[in-house]
């Protein structure tokens, strides 16, 4: 197996393990003062973690996923710099480590921010179609129910 692909297996390996660990990320990310802050660009980039993932998209460099992999396993990781159970200083180098990556990853994750939003737009825009095609439906049934009421009035007529 060649090198790249022995990182590729190795990225989505770690990336599994960060999925299996969201609940505990969205956890830590709620109590800890330091890394509040990121609240939001963390869950965008657990977000285009989960994505890349599962193959919706790749629109990314390998160095951008890696860093944000390396960045969420260092925050899973208790033992690290300063270790987290060290009350009031324990998370600094977390913050730290998720500040660089997320400066590090900031136009890729604006990028994929955007598609994530016309991903979401796209969606809405098919689910009033889909809704709007629905209610024509809806009222031609109802439009042929009064068509056929008016017959049979006439008829008894």
């Amino acid at each position: 197996m060649a090198d790249t692909e022995k990182d590729h297996k190795s990225l989505l390996d770690n990336i599994k393990l960060i999925l299996s660990k969201e609940d505990r990320i969205k956890d830590q990310v709620d109590k800890d003062r330091g890394l509040e802050r990121y609240a939001k660009d963390l869950m965008l980039l657990m977000s285009l973690v989960k994505d890349y993932y599962q193959g919706n998209y790749r629109n990314i460099p390998y160095k951008t996923i890696s860093a944000a992999v390396v960045g969420l396993l260092y925050v899973l990781n208790p033992i690290d710099i300063i270790p987290d159970f060290i009350p009031f200083i324990g998370q600094v180098d977390d913050a730290l480590v998720i500040g660089f990556c997320l400066r590090l990853m900031e136009k890729d994750l604006n990028k994929y921010k955007t598609w994530k939003n016309e991903q979401s737009m796209s969606k809405e825009s098919m689910s009033k179609e889909s809704m709007s095609k629905d209610d024509a439906k809806s009222e031609n049934k109802a439009s042929d129910t009064e068509d056929k009421n008016a017959k049979t009035k006439k008829k008894s007529l």
